[in-house]
């Protein structure tokens, strides 16, 4: 695609807190799009990885596990990542986490995992902490509470704001797998990032990289501009989950993922190709 031809481009995001505090300021022209326009789709992330795998997307949220099989046809921008400390998935249970533990580390490990897709970066980290749990079974990522105190699986990975609400209905932290990876690696949480395809003209993705870092610098300066479009999107959310959910997510690794933030997704993949776990 040519500098000269600019479409309405098909951008997709999760309705989770921390996507629509990003995109706010972006799709709805609160700043200069530099003559950008969007068409967006609104999905969970791992329907926004399987539609990267089959190329629908111009721009699009991603999974850093998911971008690890799609770097021939997407580029990372700087953008928009999500990294951080302690906002890593959690595996919770219904029964003892000590017990759990044990199970999870045995050979034959044969404990049911409710997960929220095979290309989450949850499913990657739960894979290589736990390499022997392999009975897992996918749930779009808000009914897995529900999955596990309904009996239906032994245990839930949990992502998003589910993170503050699973001790409320009884659940347990069996571990969290973020402090697992920052106890290994010594580096921030990879969860995800927001690619372009390959095709666009690279004129066009520095515009796109622009656009979305000043969006996401216009969202830090007026933290409640986008709050409108939080809640039209997590209704059944309370404000300050709202807010705890943002501020977990979106941080300076937002603005600009900086060396840091890539030596943290280079060691991801690092691992993945040591484990095996990324198939070519």
């Amino acid at each position: 695609m040519t500098l000269t031809d600019t479409p309405v481009l098909t951008i997709g995001f999760s309705p989770c807190p921390n996507d629509c505090f990003i995109f706010d300021a972006m799709i709805h022209h609160t700043i200069d799009t530099e003559g950008l326009k969007f068409r967006v789709i609104m999905e969970d992330v791992e329907t926004l990885n399987q539609m990267a795998f089959k190329g629908d997307l111009d721009i699009t949220k991603l999974s850093y596990h998911a971008f690890a099989y799609l770097r021939d046809t997407y580029r990372l921008l700087n953008a928009g990542s999500a990294l951080g400390n302690n906002c890593g998935p959690l595996l919770i249970s219904k029964y003892n986490p000590e017990d759990i533990r044990l199970k999870l580390n045995h050979p034959n490990c044969s404990l049911t995992i409710a997960i929220p897709g095979k290309y989450t970066t949850a499913n990657f980290l739960l894979s290589l902490a736990f390499p022997s749990a392999q009975n897992k079974i996918e749930f779009v990522f808000s009914d897995i509470e529900e999955a596990v105190l309904s009996g239906k699986v032994d245990l839930g990975l949990i992502i998003h704001e589910n993170r503050f609400t699973y001790e409320q209905k009884g659940l347990k932290k069996v571990i969290d797998l973020g402090e697992w990876w920052e106890t290994e690696t010594h580096l921030p949480i990879p969860l995800g990032g927001i690619v372009i395809k390959k095709t666009m003209h690279e004129e066009l993705i520095q515009k796109v990289n622009r656009v979305l870092r000043k969006s996401v610098e216009y969202a830090f300066a007026n933290p409640k501009a986008s709050l409108p479009f939080v809640k039209e999107h997590a209704q059944e959310m309370s404000e300050e989950v709202m807010y705890k959910h943002i501020d977990l997510y979106v941080n300076n690794y937002s603005v600009d993922l900086g060396m840091q933030g890539r030596a943290a997704v280079t060691k991801m993949f690092e691992k993945a190709d040591q484990l095996g776990l990324i198939k070519k």
